[in-house]
């Protein structure tokens, strides 16, 4: 019986690192970057070999049931024993539960974006300039000039903008982002100062971080 549990696991494995070694290399050869992602490449290969690995146990357990000789197979099924099978099932466990994953996580874990991409990770240092830093600059100039109305604006659109971009690399649809400091900010220090402005900036920030600066 134990054998038959194996060579029903050791399928299992197959079918399911042979699905992950396609989902690693389709979107990677899509992209043009099995040369450039060595990665990613590795990764897929090492899923293939063990695929084939645990394939090639199941074929062999299975070949005297066809009624095909094959020595091998025969004495798989003899050494097959608990031990092995059982960690033949926790294997064909870990192997459906990634699935499981790749499911719920889709938007992490979507092939290439498994692994580095430098095009994606330039777009990104792009996007982050455009909507994040420009904003900060903006505030910036605008306490220069004694504006804190239009550098509260300028920031709150800063804020939305960064706290969009990290909920869309993370998943949206699984992680609620909110852009709070873990640790209080040390903004009594710039109100106690003696520069007008200085004090103005706190307010803004102090305000954006839902905190209140000490007098």
């Amino acid at each position: 019986m134990s054998w038959q549990i194996g060579l029903v696991c050791n399928a299992v494995i197959m079918v399911a690192y042979l699905l992950i070694s396609l989902a690693i290399v389709v979107p990677l050869a899509r992209s043009h970057q099995l040369r450039t992602n060595p990665l990613g490449a590795a990764t897929a290969a090492i899923f293939f070999t063990c695929a084939v690995h645990h394939g090639s146990h199941a074929v062999h357990m299975l070949l005297p049931s066809l009624g095909l000789s094959d020595d091998e197979g025969l004495a798989m099924r003899v050494a097959w024993g608990w031990p092995l099978t059982i960690w033949d099932a926790v294997g064909a466990a870990v192997a459906v539960y990634y699935w499981t994953l790749r499911r719920n996580y889709s938007s992490l874990m979507q092939g290439a974006q498994l692994f580095e991409d430098l095009r994606a990770r330039e777009q990104q240092a792009l996007e982050l300039n455009d909507s994040v830093l420009q904003g900060l600059v903006v505030a910036k100039m605008a306490l220069d000039l004694g504006q804190p109305a239009k550098a509260d604006v300028a920031l709150t659109s800063s804020i939305d903008s960064a706290s969009r971009i990290i909920t869309n690399l993370l998943g949206s649809e699984h992680f609620a982002i909110e852009l709070l400091r873990s640790s209080p900010a040390a903004v009594h220090r710039i109100v106690e100062s003696d520069d007008p402005q200085a004090a103005v900036a706190a307010e803004v920030l102090a305000a954006h971080t839902h905190e209140r600066p000490t007098p």
